[in-house]
């Protein structure tokens, strides 16, 4: 749900073949990255294209990649040369997420890597000036995967024909294309070159581009010009209008422009997989490699090693059983820790199958947001006292949930950065979580809150009794399991908690009406933020934060919607956001990073519990290059997509399994 703006800047540092190079001038600092291809390389053709390529079908390799394709040297970073061929089977539980290709294959302009450093990917280079001048440099030779070149043109009918078309975009480029409300001058000197130029700083832009679901700031202008008023004949765009049966032709255009929902089979991608709709069926999407993806192996092999994937979609209840019945061979997405014990049976009673457990990058597995724009004004000013949230978080014996519900093997806490982010602070982890009903019973009767009914129940200052209902999403059974457990331990606090499982769009809107008194949902997207990324998500911007939808709206609308924060460490939250964007280093950011987090610990926005608990990664005993330990997030990192799947092959080149 929270998916913030977030990244890390670039540092020295060379992986595989890509050489990253830093400049900075005395007068004018620039970012300069570079990524170089080693000579030499006698590329090898994929089987899976040969017969296209001796009917002349296809162009060979050596002239399907870039003039300067990324190298990958897989044993530099203790991986396995890959075998090409095969078939990845795969699931998920509603038709739309077949999205999820467009994250799991993670090509981007820039992406990230494992330790969370920037890098080039689909562009050769990029120079910063300023953090306000940016010049991106493209591949020559790179092209889209049916074979048209990808040029500055694609990203000139991006922000002419789409970004600024009334008719496409009425509320015109998005707003991270803003800068206090002011667009940059983009200009297109050649046809490898890009220039964004913002008269102010502009640290978001750079980490947006490497997102899991990233902007795309450029479309296969070639496909799409052809249904653009401005560029198509009109008689015979009407025509394809009325054969769609959409109102219009700018409804047309945006309906086939979907290069993240990926659902468009004719749409031209850079992704290493794309859409094979003469394979696929309702229940079955099957996805083959990109015949001019970017990267090749230092032996000239190009990637995807894997030849298809195929996303099968099935109920989210029925993704366990069939990954024990060894029906995927690499599977995460409907998985949950209560389908361990099951998936490693399956693994030791001979199952073709292993089972790694990797750590959840979430600041926390699930979090209470109690609701400081709550519309009963008694209970808001209760939700605001800042003694009532710490009293709810030391009332929660975390201890028990993690062994009951995690067998102990999650990290005990409040909602923080994780030990892996070099903003770790174990002080904050550990703030205001300790289970102390005594404690928490204090800091109520400090508030006034003193009189009870019969039954023990405090009494609110209006005289009723303290009811305090948490709405979820009812998706999770362990959140409902960890509320019943809490349930419990705040009854000793005097508190009654009622628990009401909504879907998830009732949920969203309750909160943001006001109606929500208070809710659960995962911590932070982001829970291994570095100096370099953006802090948005930690102010009081965004709607989609529980605890603040009102501020968070008025945020977003500049003032046209919702309410101005009120609360002074909310207030300084943005005041911090505004000096890191000003900051002039990486240690001035951390810094305030470090101020924005201690906020956080002390205010308690949101109450985490658990954090770091093991996700399950079902891979196949055949699959090779997954790692056996890693950290499983949406942002950043994109999943599986910082792992790099298109490195990910079979032992033996898919043999079995087709």
């Amino acid at each position: 749900m929270h998916n913030p703006c977030s990244g890390n800047s670039t540092g020295h540092k060379t992986t595989g073949s890509s050489l990253l190079r830093i400049a900075s001038l005395l007068v004018v600092p620039v970012l300069v990255i570079t990524v170089f291809m080693m000579p030499g390389f006698a590329k090898a053709e994929n089987a899976f294209w040969q017969d296209k390529v001796a009917a002349g079908e296809l162009p060979a390799l050596e002239n399907r990649i870039p003039d300067q394709p990324v190298v990958v040297d897989l044993q530099s970073r203790g991986r396995e040369p890959g075998v090409p061929g095969g078939t990845l089977r795969t699931m998920v539980s509603r038709s739309k997420d077949i999205r999820q290709m467009v994250v799991f294959g993670y090509s981007r302009l820039l992406i990230y890597n494992e330790d969370y450093s920037l890098t080039p990917d689909i562009l050769l280079e990029l120079e910063v000036e300023e953090e306000r001048i940016f010049t991106l440099k493209l591949r020559a030779g790179h092209r889209w995967s049916d074979g048209h070149p990808f040029t500055s043109a694609d990203f000139r009918y991006w922000w002419e024909d789409v970004a600024n078309d009334p008719e496409l975009s009425p509320s015109g480029p998005p707003q991270f294309m803003r800068v206090e409300g002011e667009l940059p001058l983009v200009t297109f000197p050649d046809k490898t070159t890009v220039v964004y130029e913002w008269k102010k700083p502009n640290p978001f832009f750079l980490p947006m581009l490497a997102q899991a679901r990233p902007p795309f700031i450029f479309r296969p202008r070639h496909y799409l010009e052809q249904y653009h008023m401005r560029y198509a004949d009109k008689d015979e765009l009407m025509k394809v209008v009325a054969e769609k049966k959409v109102r219009s032709w700018n409804s047309l255009h945006n309906k086939l422009d979907n290069m993240y929902k990926f659902d468009n089979a004719d749409l031209p991608t850079l992704q290493p997989w794309m859409s094979a709709a003469e394979y696929s069926s309702k229940n079955r999407r099957v996805f083959v490699r990109n015949p001019y993806y970017h990267r090749i192996d230092i032996d000239g092999v190009q990637l995807p090693y894997i030849d298809k994937v195929e996303m099968n979609i099935v109920g989210g209840g029925l993704i366990a059983a069939k990954s024990n019945a060894g029906e995927a061979d690499l599977q995460a997405r409907g998985l949950d820790f209560k389908d361990v014990s099951i998936l490693k049976k399956g693994e030791l009673d001979g199952g073709n199958y292993r089972v790694f457990l990797w750590s959840n990058g979430n600041a926390s597995q699930m979090a209470i947001y109690p609701n400081l724009n709550f519309a009963d004004p008694v209970w808001r000013s209760v939700l605001r006292d800042v003694r009532f949230r710490r009293a709810l978080s030391m009332g929660i014996d975390r201890r028990m949930i993690n062994r009951a519900l995690y067998f102990g093997m999650g990290v005990e806490g409040a909602m923080s950065s994780l030990s892996v982010s070099p903003l770790y602070s174990k002080k904050n982890q550990s703030a205001w979580s300790q289970f102390d009903t005594d404690h928490a019973n204090r800091l109520l009767d400090e508030m006034g809150l003193v009189e009870r009914q019969a039954d023990g129940i405090r009494l609110l200052p209006d005289g009723r009794p303290m009811r305090l209902v948490i709405e979820t999403a009812g998706e999770r059974q362990e959140v409902e399991n960890a509320l019943q457990i809490t349930a419990d331990t705040w009854r000793d606090l005097g508190i009654e908690m009622v628990m009401r499982p909504l879907d998830r769009d009732i949920l969203r809107m309750h909160v943001n009406s006001g109606v929500s008194m208070a809710s659960v949902w995962f911590g932070w997207d982001n829970g291994v933020p570095t100096a370099s990324t953006s802090p948005e998500y930690v102010a009081p911007t965004q709607q989609e934060f529980f605890a603040w939808p009102m501020w968070g709206q008025y945020y977003q609308t500049g003032g046209k919607a919702g309410e101005a924060p009120d609360l002074a460490e909310a207030v300084k939250l943005l005041n911090y956001l505004e000096s890191w964007v000003d900051a002039g280093s990486e240690d001035e950011r951390a810094q305030i990073w470090r101020r924005m987090l201690d906020i956080h610990a002390d205010q308690l926005y949101g109450i985490g519990i658990v954090a770091e608990t093991p996700q399950p990664i079902v891979v196949s005993k055949r699959l090779r290059n997954v790692p056996e330990k890693a950290v499983w997030a949406w942002q950043p990192g994109a999943q599986f997509g910082v792992h790099r799947p298109d490195e990910f092959f079979f032992s033996d080149g898919g043999a079995t399994g087709e």
